[in-house]
């Protein structure tokens, strides 16, 4: 999938300078809506007294989240160094005296000889971006306790993978003023979808900011130029879950339209899932 080494930062869309831009605008209210999201796949006592781990930390925001929530100690990591220091900065500004952890490595070459194991194991949007997702899957499995929880959300598949394989391969080595040209383009098109649909974008924008704190701006950018690129069908990662001794907790998925998939015109989206480890052998 890609020329490089993927467990090396240089084979990857750089994540990380645009997660240190969107940290310079955390407020409370990011943090409220981050603490909400967290809340909806966990209860608030599998997070208090938990040892946490975010796997691609970006900003560092749902660190901080799980801090507020009670999460006795949590550790963090990604493949991008800037992603590693906004995470840092974040922590250091917004939770002193609690105890974290933010290290630069790739979850490829992640094991519980590095940190231990982890009472919650929790990863957004990163394992379809390291170039081997599966494998990704399997290392972020591998960390988590005995009855311990692993919640992520994936790409789920869809008709229009090829294209969006090839524009992201494209935007994530294109120059900053072509990827503005990009991203205008693609935000032109999406007002006029919203519009069909009877949907105004400013309520849209609005309400995107509702969603775990994210802007939708800076996920634009990020949807764009998320290089590598893989997706996967909720009944896949079910199968490989079952084989690494996992229960199913909770899925948020939205099964494809046309045979089993959507057409991904703007977006692939994702399909969140909270699974149980059952058996740590």
């Amino acid at each position: 999938m890609n020329d490089l080494d993927p467990t090396l930062a240089e084979s990857h869309f750089a994540f990380g300078r645009n997660w240190s831009e969107y940290a310079r605008k955390i407020t409370e209210a990011e943090i409220e809506e981050a603490e909400k999201g967290l809340l909806r796949l966990f209860e608030r006592d599998q997070i208090n007294g938990a040892r946490f781990l975010d796997i691609g930390s970006g900003s560092g925001l749902h660190c901080l989240a799980a801090l507020r929530l009670g999460a006795s100690e949590v550790a963090a990591i990604d493949i991008d160094n800037d992603s590693v220091e906004t995470t840092r900065a974040v922590l250091e500004r917004y939770a002193p005296g609690k105890k974290w952890l933010a290290e630069r490595v790739s979850v490829l070459e992640f094991s519980p000889d590095r940190m231990g194991l982890f009472d919650v194991v929790y990863s957004w949007g990163v394992l379809h971006h390291t170039g081997n997702m599966y494998r990704a899957i399997k290392r972020a499995a591998s960390v988590v306790n005995t009855n311990g929880l692993f919640a992520f959300a994936l790409y789920r598949r869809i008709w229009m993978d090829p294209f969006w394989r090839y524009e992201k391969k494209w935007y994530a080595h294109a120059t900053s003023d072509a990827q503005a040209r990009a991203r205008g383009v693609y935000v032109a098109l999406f007002r006029l979808g919203l519009l069909f649909t009877g949907r105004r974008y400013a309520d849209y924008v609005q309400d995107y900011r509702n969603n775990r704190g994210m802007d939708f701006y800076h996920d634009v950018h990020d949807w764009m130029g998320g290089w590598p690129y893989e997706s996967i069908t909720a009944d896949e990662v079910e199968g490989m879950m079952q084989e690494l001794g996992f229960r199913s907790e909770k899925v948020f998925s939205r099964h494809g339209r046309i045979l089993g998939r959507d057409l991904g015109i703007f977006s692939s989206g994702c399909d969140e899932y909270v699974y149980r480890r059952m058996d740590k052998a």
